[in-house]
């Protein structure tokens, strides 16, 4: 059952984004905006299916799982594999000095963290970024391994630590992963005809939303691995579109527990922020470090209300 639903939800997601980006490419500039628009909360599917299989719930066998992981990747576009690896560093290092968006610690630039919450998250270069060590790895991968890739560049972007883990990975099977997911992307704009500004336009807008999506249903959570997060309160398109994936506390407690059955384990009494409460909070940027163990910063994510004059 598990693996049908799936397989289907797959299939009809990526048949929806193939009309999304024809749309945008020939169609007038109203429907491509609108097309792009909803781009960046379709193109959420196949990623929420992926995180799936990185749990190893998106179906009961082990080889369909990884073959759902494998081509839902395909749409991001990105390796399985590379995925499956950062995700699980992101549950070891979540809340932790590692793994800190919206916090800067005393030895860190607030000007430097900013920037990285700033560009990173709020105007979609996390997936830039994402896609592009993908495209690093496909032409050299070989860089992962390198010095300068290692111990300069990747802990300047914050990968540091996810460095490290994904160049322990077995590399000709990653880089065939990303081989495939790249195919896949050139096989659409033949096929499909694609502008490439439009479909840049597309894919901007998924990054936009992917980026702080990953850092949202996380920020200014308690300072600890399991329950740092939110469940996101969203309107329930979004929610279904994305799986259940803004139940994040949920998850997290949960993490092999599917999409489908994460609303039985929400916990009524717990505070639940609208993403929009979220994200315009980050636009007031990084805050000094609480220490770990610290809960989460209510006072700031809800503020008192005025007092009446």
């Amino acid at each position: 059952m598990t693996t049908l639903l799936n397989t289907a939800i797959l299939l009809l997601s990526l048949s929806a984004t193939w009309l999304l980006l024809w749309s945008a490419s020939h169609l007038s500039l109203g429907y491509a905006l609108l097309a792009a628009w909803l781009f960046s909360l379709v193109n959420n599917t196949p990623f929420a299916l992926m995180h799936e299989a990185v749990h190893g719930v998106a179906s009961r066998s082990p080889r369909l799982n990884r073959l759902l992981g494998v081509v839902a990747g395909w749409a991001f576009p990105t390796s399985f594999l590379m995925q499956r690896t950062a995700h699980i560093g992101h549950h070891q290092r979540n809340r932790t000095d590692e793994e800190l968006y919206d916090y800067y610690l005393p030895h860190q630039s607030r000007r430097v963290r900013n920037l990285w919450l700033y560009a990173g998250n709020l105007f979609g270069l996390y997936w830039v970024s994402v896609v592009a060590g993908n495209l690093v790895y496909l032409v050299a991968p070989w860089a992962y391994r390198s010095r300068f890739f290692a111990q300069r560049l990747a802990p300047a972007l914050g990968f540091g630590p996810y460095v490290a883990d994904l160049v322990k990975l077995p590399a000709a099977t990653v880089w065939l992963e990303i081989a495939l997911a790249f195919g896949y992307q050139a096989l659409l704009f033949h096929w499909l005809d694609l502008n490439l500004w439009d479909a840049a336009l597309c894919y901007w807008a998924f990054a936009l939303h992917w980026s702080v999506l990953q850092y949202a249903d996380h920020a200014w959570s308690a300072r600890d691995p399991l329950t740092g997060a939110w469940n996101l309160r969203v309107l329930p398109v979004s929610r279904w579109l994305a799986l259940n994936y803004h139940y994040h506390l949920a998850h997290h407690a949960h993490p092999k527990v599917p999409w489908y059955e994460l609303p039985r384990w929400i916990d009524p009494a717990q505070r639940q922020p609208s993403f929009w409460r979220v994200y315009f909070s980050l636009w007031r940027g990084v805050r000094p470090a609480p220490p770990m163990g610290a809960p989460a910063d209510l006072d700031f994510l809800f503020p008192a209300d005025p007092p009446q004059q």
